[in-house]
């Protein structure tokens, strides 16, 4: 009997460790997440903020008759 494994059944007291690091890693987790959706949602709105500023000023510039028009985002 001495050399038989313990048995630990679900629901029973030997589970409160793990269980414990589980919930605490879960809600880690969840800051995580949260802080993630909040530092995207910032970005997001500086980015807009940005692409108007910058249509806002480009709407402002005068261009020459004939100058060629370049696309930033070509890629080329």
């Amino acid at each position: 009997a001495a050399a038989d494994p313990v048995r630990v059944f679900p629901g029973s007291m030997g589970r409160g460790s793990w269980c414990n690091e589980h919930d605490t890693i879960h809600k880690r987790l969840d800051i995580i997440e949260e802080t993630v959706i909040k530092t995207v949602e910032h970005l997001e709105s500086e980015v807009k903020s940005l692409l108007n500023t910058i249509s806002e000023t480009t709407s402002n510039i005068p261009i020459p008759p004939g100058t060629p028009l370049t696309n930033i985002f070509d890629g080329k």
